[in-house]
């Protein structure tokens, strides 16, 4: 039985699976220890088992090297429920599988680079308030319109927010991120599928503070007039 080291965050309970599977659990806390040793905890580990949304979140801001088995994930990635944590840690260390790999973006422009897997959104922070906001793709114009903020969402996310807003489900490996207007003042508004590389966005009025959110996690308020440009930075390998 192997006894390979299987990195965990999100849910320590998952390292019962990990022993029970043959693997030796290593618990990694990204938020609370710095990127340095991070990577080091990284390095030590032939696989990490992350669960939920916000595990992920932090992973791709550090960027693994080695592969991820998503754990009860609701978005767009393929993932396993923690019921079954154990059969796939086994099979995984029994057998060389497969993998997917969803673009790692990274947000910049208006604030320091940041890393984002799901999504990137410019919105109101206050509530009942809408801004005006501009979409660009390599510089080129692609639309202007009102609504309470405008969201680009990456394969790995485009499941969530994004379908419900109407906009369309992103494979893996396509490039590309789905544009949706979020809760716009329109009756019928556009939605962009556009290449991840150029996708720009900007806030177009100096009617009420707008915040840059990156996978739901605040990054500071965006000034009208700036804008925030997405590029491929990385990617997260995953079972």
């Amino acid at each position: 039985m192997s006894r390979q080291r299987v990195g965990v965050i999100g849910d320590d309970q998952l390292s019962a699976a990990i022993e029970a599977a043959g693997g030796v659990p290593i618990a990694m806390e990204m938020t609370s220890v710095p990127e340095e040793r991070s990577r080091d905890v990284i390095d030590s580990v032939a696989f990490i088992l992350a669960s939920g949304e916000s595990a992920l979140a932090e992973l791709a801001r550090v960027g693994p090297d080695v592969p991820v088995l998503p754990v009860h994930v609701e978005k767009g990635l393929r993932s396993v429920p923690s019921a079954r944590a154990e059969a796939a840690v086994d099979r995984i260390l029994e057998e060389n599988r497969p993998t997917d790999e969803y673009p790692i973006i990274a947000a910049s422009g208006a604030i320091e680079p940041v890393r984002t897997i799901f999504d990137v959104a410019l919105v109101a922070s206050k509530p009942a308030r809408i801004s005006e906001f501009a979409v660009h793709s390599s510089s080129m114009f692609v639309s202007q319109f009102r609504a309470d903020g405008v969201v680009a969402s990456m394969p790995a996310g485009s499941s969530g927010y994004n379908r419900d807003a109407g906009g369309p489900v992103i494979e893996p490996g396509t490039g590309v991120a789905s544009v949706v207007p979020v809760a716009p003042f329109a009756m019928a508004p556009d939605r962009w599928v556009l290449p991840i590389d150029s996708v720009q966005l900007s806030v177009e009025r100096d009617e009420t503070p707008v915040e840059l959110l990156a996978d739901g996690r605040s990054e500071g308020i965006v000034s009208p007039g700036e804008s925030v440009e997405l590029s491929c930075v990385d990617a997260l390998e995953t079972w």
